[in-house]
């Protein structure tokens, strides 16, 4: 068994679902993992991980919306405010959310569903430059 790793480098342009999967692709495919798990980790309290539907834009964009009714910005009861009306909001969306995802690696592709993506949810405003650690145990007989 190897263990791989690296840190997948997203710059976002404000709130939103980004897709991370191709980025995660390219390293199994330089990596010639066959089997194996995939594990993601973010780090940061103001962005998240989540696996959902990758075809249709408009789920993101409902997904997008359900967020920002569930956790809206400038509640008068907010007192995390020191970076902005999205300070509290963006913790509470991450806290509602997943840092972490663990995805197994099967027939050297990540094992989704026909329609599931890998996607960051950027809870900021502003632009941010986000890192998602990588890591990937390689299971490939070959490594036994």
């Amino acid at each position: 068994m190897n263990w791989h790793k690296t840190t997948l480098e997203i710059n976002t342009s404000g709130k939103g679902l980004y897709e991370v999967s191709a980025l995660i692709r390219k390293k199994l495919d330089e990596w010639q993992i066959n089997e194996g798990i995939c594990y993601l980790f973010v780090q940061h309290t103001s962005a998240s991980l989540l696996v959902t539907e990758s075809w249709d834009p408009s789920a993101r964009a409902d997904l997008e919306v359900f967020m920002e009714k569930l956790a809206p910005e400038d509640e008068h009861w907010y007192t995390h405010t020191l970076e902005g009306a999205d300070d509290a909001t963006s913790h509470i969306r991450a806290m509602l959310t997943d840092v972490s995802i663990t995805i197994p690696i099967d027939n050297a592709t990540l094992s989704l569903g026909q329609w599931q993506g890998v996607y960051l949810f950027e809870h900021r405003q502003s632009p941010h430059h986000r890192r998602v650690l990588l890591r990937c145990l390689d299971m490939t007989e070959k490594n036994f």
